[in-house]
């Protein structure tokens, strides 16, 4: 079934985002006293009562408000009017009815959309006289609720079940989805990327570093693979960390590269490779995820030239496995190329190779190159499987996992990649041991 959509709006500082969190069961939306926390709207699903909706929360309405910042909100709440099926229309009751609620209700009426007030930050819900004055709205009669305690909100899921319409059947069964994490430090064209992929403005882009603070789930249908992008706020050095807003921002960054199968690395190639770049890389590798190089800005390099490829690969030369793409967000240049290579190293991430064949490669190879001595003795692979995919594992029975010295492990992993490819992925090892009297036994 397709599902409806239920937009969240109201002025900055009213609880969206904590009635967000409440009403999803989770903590995807930043919560703060300071107004403007949330920029991009956030998407997640919703079951209650046997139907299912999918629910916007929105950045602060501010009609009034200047600069880059206020103008971009605007834009996405604007977007979030389209989108939304029903709107959820949120005032504060502890400040009652203030000019910005009577200039957003006007907005919200000529969306023409079923909308449903609620009125949040209730502390005695014995005493609602005060919820009066919101009647001013001509929105009808505002449901009490307290987002922080939950109070009331299973009520106001019943009237937002009630009010939703029923979509139309899909045809096809959705297919598996792949989890793209968009990382890497501030500034560098990760939102930019994101709605490149999308073919639309979906998030806020901005020159002011910092600009997304949430990790942002979108999903998008392309070619009958479904994808879920998730756009994350610029991660910088932990020194560099001053508010607790961007803490917690750089946290679900990395929570987002756990959650996913694919991570775009991406790299301004307007400036030169930094630790920080490479210990984001490295982060997504030790998770063992599938990840992508992207240059982007690759269209305002007055010299392209191969060195620089290169040197890309020297600097991330830890990952050798990941393919370099190089892109431009702004001209939309590669962004196909860049589909092909998620959907290709996220194949390649789930890549399973039969026992029998993998056996007879490690024989061959420890055959070929027979493990070095360590301390008089000489390391015995018994037997290899395959037992897990994201990343690619293997399981070796030695006889002493001692033995194995790093570059012989790298040694048959290179042997695994020659065979089998595995690009875009990192490969693990785990070594048990094995009595050596087993008969499976190679070397």
């Amino acid at each position: 079934m397709a599902k409806p959509v239920v937009a969240i709006i109201g002025r900055p500082n009213v609880g969206k985002s904590t009635l967000f969190n409440r009403l999803t069961g989770s903590q995807v939306a930043l919560t703060e006293k300071q107004p403007g926390i949330t920029r991009d709207r956030l998407y997640h699903e919703v079951k209650w009562a046997g139907r299912e909706f999918i629910l916007i929360d929105t950045g602060g309405l501010d009609l009034h408000g200047t600069g880059e910042i206020s103008e971009g909100v605007r834009e996405q709440v604007e977007l979030a009017l389209k989108e939304a099926d029903i709107l959820l229309f949120l005032v504060d009751a502890r400040a009652g009815l203030t000019i910005t609620d009577t200039e957003i209700a006007q907005v919200v009426r000529r969306a023409n959309k079923p909308v449903i007030l609620a009125a949040n930050k209730v502390e005695d819900f014995k005493k609602q006289a005060g919820l009066y004055e919101f009647f001013q709205l001509g929105l009808g009669e505002p449901i009490p609720v307290s987002a922080t305690e939950g109070l009331n909100t299973g009520d106001l899921l019943d009237q937002l079940v009630a009010a939703l319409p029923y979509l139309p059947e899909e045809d096809k069964e959705p297919s598996l989805t792949v989890k793209v994490a968009v990382v890497g430090r501030p500034n560098v064209g990760k939102s930019s990327l994101v709605n490149a992929l999308l073919g639309i403005e979906r998030v806020m882009v901005s020159s002011i570093p910092g600009t997304t603070r949430d990790a942002i789930d979108i999903y998008l249908k392309k070619a009958e693979q479904q994808y879920m992008l998730v756009d994350t706020a610029g991660i910088r050095r932990r020194s560099k960390i001053d508010l607790p807003i961007e803490k917690y921002s750089v946290a679900r960054s990395f929570k987002a590269i756990k959650r996913s199968n694919v991570v775009l690395i991406v790299i301004d190639a307007l400036e030169e490779i930094v630790e920080q770049d490479k210990t984001i890389a490295g982060y997504a590798d030790k998770q063992g995820k599938a990840c992508v190089l992207v240059v982007n800005k690759w269209d305002l390099i007055k010299q392209k030239t191969l060195p620089f490829a290169e040197k890309v690969k020297q600097s991330f030369s830890f990952m050798p496995y990941a393919p370099v793409v190089f892109v431009s967000a702004r001209t939309i240049w590669q962004i196909d190329l860049l589909f092909e290579t998620i959907n290709e190293v996220f194949a390649q991430g789930n890549l399973r190779i039969p026992t029998s064949s993998l056996n007879n490669l490690i024989q061959e190879a420890t055959q070929l190159n027979l493990p070095p001595l360590r301390k008089g003795k000489r390391l015995r692979i018994f037997y290899a499987t395959q037992n897990k995919v994201q990343p690619p594992t293997f399981l070796l029975f030695v006889n002493e996992p001692e033995l194995m010295h790093f570059s012989y492990l790298r040694y048959l992993e290179n042997q695994l990649r020659q065979a089998y490819g595995f690009k875009g992925t990192p490969l693990r090892f785990i070594l048990r041991k094995r009595s050596k009297n087993n008969k499976k036994r190679y070397v």
